[in-house]
């Protein structure tokens, strides 16, 4: 089992940064791929960014493309998500999962271990 747990959240003004933390426990995440999903009220939970096992590849939506950077720390068994230039559109539950392989698209029913999120408000 693995236990993830998501750091970093809070309160941003827009065009500003914060820097999302993702620690895991339990067992090492180095075989998984890594993929940070988020949630906004009333909304479905969409697709962010992931970032392969050994952390050579990874994959945007397009709305977090030139904004966001995903990356890992396998010897932390951590993976991190720096947002900049965020927008009050960027608000939501931002959840960090893991995934045994890395797909061209990547599905929260697909997921093998979910954090309990770290909630982001960027206000106008």
């Amino acid at each position: 089992q693995v236990q993830l747990v998501e750091s970093g959240g809070g309160l941003v003004q827009a065009g500003g940064s914060l820097r999302l933390s993702c620690a895991a426990s339990g067992r090492t995440i180095r075989n998984y791929a890594m993929v940070w999903f988020r949630q906004a009220p009333g909304k479905e939970r969409e697709f962010v960014a992931a970032i392969s096992a050994s952390g050579g590849s990874t994959t945007y939506a397009d709305s977090a493309k030139g904004r966001f950077a995903i990356s890992r720390d396998n010897a932390k068994n951590t993976v991190y998500l720096q947002m900049n230039s965020l927008k009050p559109e960027d608000t939501a539950v931002y959840y960090c999962a893991a995934d045994l392989y890395y797909r061209g698209a990547f599905s929260p029913s697909g997921m093998h271990y979910w954090g309990k999120g770290t909630l982001v408000t960027v206000s106008s």
